[in-house]
């Protein structure tokens, strides 16, 4: 029985030392991406809500970021640098400080959305590595490591990250979240992630709205990109 015991607790620990080298070998990965001079991407979301079109994005090392949002039938442009940056509205490039403000007239405001949205928005290195701290455990197959979200991760997700302000509005309550996520590593370095989240969040109107969402970053074109920022653009960022 002593025998049986102790192979059991060697393997179990053993599994766990792996998930633990998984995690590792997946933040590793992204922050090789991280290092990399310049990449580029594209975003693809569906979900039970909305499916918006793709989103592509392109960043130098020290330099610009550039990204773009399909919204309905518009294509939102944007560029960040050091923390700053402008968005392109119908108006031409505003900076995202002043998209940022509330126009005071009530309702949906996109441009202030889109605005907080490229405020908040974070590099897929980045993004990656977060979500690794994220899973439960992560199991490798090939070059794919996969994993089982914990609920705190999955809630954070479902509500973008969003957390509640003095005076300010609140994330949604979340219920039932659990999600999953999977890594691709192609010679130690990110090539591409998925996330996948299920939930009840409740609406405005304090019902129930069930999500159902799959978010897939494709990266690509490691070193070999280059970002090119309107001067207009660059004028409005002080």
């Amino acid at each position: 029985m002593k025998s049986l015991l102790t192979i059991a607790a060697t393997l179990a620990a053993a599994s766990t030392l792996l998930a633990a080298d998984s995690k590792e070998d997946v933040k590793s990965a992204a922050q090789k991406l991280g290092a990399a001079d310049n990449y580029s991407w594209t975003t693809t979301m569906e979900s039970s809500q909305f499916s918006p079109g793709p989103s592509h994005g392109k960043t130098e090392k020290g330099g610009w970021t550039y990204v773009d949002f399909s919204m309905q039938d518009n294509t939102i442009e944007a560029v960040v640098k050091d923390g700053k940056g402008a968005i392109k509205t119908e108006e031409g490039w505003q900076s995202l400080a002043d998209a940022a403000k509330d126009n005071g007239e009530g309702g949906f405001n996109p441009r202030l959305f889109m605005a907080r949205r490229v405020q908040n928005y974070q590099l897929p290195a980045a993004e990656a590595g977060d979500l690794a701290g994220k899973v439960k455990d992560l199991a490798k197959s090939e070059n794919v490591y996969s994993g089982d979200l914990t609920e705190e991760g999955a809630k954070s997700l479902l509500t973008f990250g969003r957390r509640g302000r003095s005076g300010g509005p609140q994330p949604p309550a979340v219920k039932n979240a659990k999600g999953s996520v999977k890594f691709w590593v192609t010679d130690g370095v990110l090539t591409k992630y998925q996330f996948k989240l299920e939930g009840t969040i409740k609406n405005r109107e304090g019902e129930d709205m069930d999500i159902d969402r799959v978010v897939t970053v494709d990266v690509k074109d490691v070193g070999k990109t280059k970002v090119t920022v309107p001067e207009e653009a660059k004028g409005k960022i002080s």
